[in-house]
């Protein structure tokens, strides 16, 4: 496994990240804990050591499975992190009661990254206003959690005002190679990491959407001096940027889980020639071509 900087912490991060938002479930939509053990463990043994969960996950259930598979030797090898569902916040006291919980479910007395999960502007105002910065520097000093940092899903103006609003560790934003003008896009990852953030990555393969190209797309990886699958054409291009600290992925097969690891290994920055990445913008102009509404 590879490994680089996490923002201003003096730890290395593994260039994959295990996201356990959809994990293999079973007839019932109850995770096959067995198979999604041998996943995770799998990824943890082969250098993996981030770890990312939130509240909502397999409709409550992720955060009690890591509870129970993290014992032991597993947990100090790695670092945990979930999220305040910020939609579940009505009063200040939601924050403890919140937290409370999730570190039952996770049998645990802290985790290392506490986000708030899912920020836009009117989420991000909810809670600052209700006090969360204040709240959060407590809990931090009670040992609860150790980072405090935070997911998006809005415009960039938006992404801005939260970065400037405390000195955080952390966030995690969507971004691939179709994503690069969405959301945050490639300008908040290069502010937050410009102002030290360590910065990770969600939605890698877009939910899997850029996992099976059409045949315009695939026509261009095709032209290719080196081939490459699809996943692979998508992972590279962000451990390819040095802003990126590590990228999650939401495997759901122990297949994905070693197809994943093995490209981190081979994962660098400027891995890819300019030739290389002429053909993402090639290739973003096809996916665009099929689409008459994005």
């Amino acid at each position: 496994m590879l490994y680089r900087p996490f923002g201003k912490l003096d730890w290395q991060v593994s260039a994959l990240g295990f996201g356990a938002m959809r994990l293999p479930t079973n007839e019932n939509d109850e995770i096959n804990e067995a198979e999604a053990r041998r996943m995770l463990f799998y990824a943890i043994d082969h250098g993996v050591n981030y770890v990312d969960t939130a509240y909502p996950y397999h409709h409550g259930t992720s955060e009690t499975f890591l509870g129970r598979a993290l014992k032991g030797e597993y947990r100090q090898k790695v670092k945990l992190a979930t999220k305040l569902p910020s939609w579940e916040v009505h009063t200040a006291a939601d924050f403890d009661r919140l937290l409370n919980i999730q570190l039952q479910r996770l049998q645990a007395d802290y985790v290392d990254f506490y986000l708030l999960h899912a920020l836009n502007k009117d989420s991000w105002r909810k809670l600052r206003d209700l006090g969360v910065l204040e709240w959060a520097e407590r809990a931090i000093a009670q040992g609860r959690f150790r980072y405090l940092g935070f997911s998006f899903h809005d415009d960039y103006e938006t992404f801005r005002e939260i970065v400037d609003a405390y000195d955080w560790t952390m966030c995690q934003i969507q971004y691939n190679y179709m994503d690069v003008e969405e959301q945050a896009g490639r300008r908040g990852l290069h502010y937050a990491a410009s102002k030290g953030l360590a910065v990770v990555i969600m939605e890698p393969l877009l939910g899997g959407k850029l996992v099976n190209p059409p045949p315009a797309v695939q026509a261009v990886w095709n032209r290719a001096a080196r081939k490459r699958s699809a996943v692979a054409w998508a992972l590279h291009w962000l451990w390819n940027q040095p802003q990126v600290s590590v990228v999650l992925s939401g495997m759901s097969t122990l297949g994905q889980v070693q197809e994943n690891v093995a490209l981190a290994e081979e994962s660098t920055v400027s891995l890819l020639t300019e030739a290389e990445l002429a053909l993402y913008d090639e290739a973003r102009q096809a996916y665009h071509a099929l689409t008459a509404i994005p």
